[in-house]
């Protein structure tokens, strides 16, 4: 079973396309980072060769992303939460934030660019506060500034997609 608290919770959607960009980055994209360092070394003089260091910054990039990649879908989390009411990743969440009411996906970053809600992680300061608590509950956190900050949890749904 799959700790959810640790878990990068995904909709298949985001794992597909997560997936599919890390085949691209571990395939194609490199491939075609090692001929351009390959072609730049043909060239002489590494120390002045602008195109081979841009290469190499790049191909640092890519492989980042692709450790990063691999650690979040080695860990992951597909599919709708139950609809019981418990705010956990994967829940759009209605709350009263300091007296605001708000409307929010609890889930990884990698979400947002999948949906127009605003998401905010599990691990967020207010992520972190509301994670396992229930409809009804007020709870409180401290924000970045040094305020502590209010919650109330209004409504807790599975995201839809």
């Amino acid at each position: 079973m799959t700790d959810t608290t640790a878990a990068t919770w995904l909709t298949q959607e985001a794992y597909d396309r997560l997936s599919a960009e890390l085949e691209e980055l571990k395939g194609p994209r490199r491939e075609e980072i090692t001929q351009r360092i390959s072609a730049a070394r043909d060239e002489g003089d590494l120390k002045e060769n602008g195109g081979y260091h841009a290469a190499r910054e790049e191909q640092g990039k890519n492989e980042a992303r692709i450790r990063e990649l691999e650690a979040k879908l080695r860990n992951v989390q597909i599919g709708t939460p139950p609809d019981d009411g418990v705010v956990e990743p994967g829940m759009v969440v209605t709350a009263l934030v300091a007296g605001d009411e708000e409307r929010f996906l609890l889930g990884s970053r990698e979400m947002a660019g999948t949906t127009d809600i605003q998401v905010f992680s599990p691990t967020s300061p207010l992520g972190a506060s509301i994670n396992g608590r229930s409809v009804g509950e007020t709870v409180s956190y401290e924000a970045p500034n040094g305020r502590e900050i209010t919650v109330k949890i209004v409504d807790a749904k599975p995201f839809q997609g």
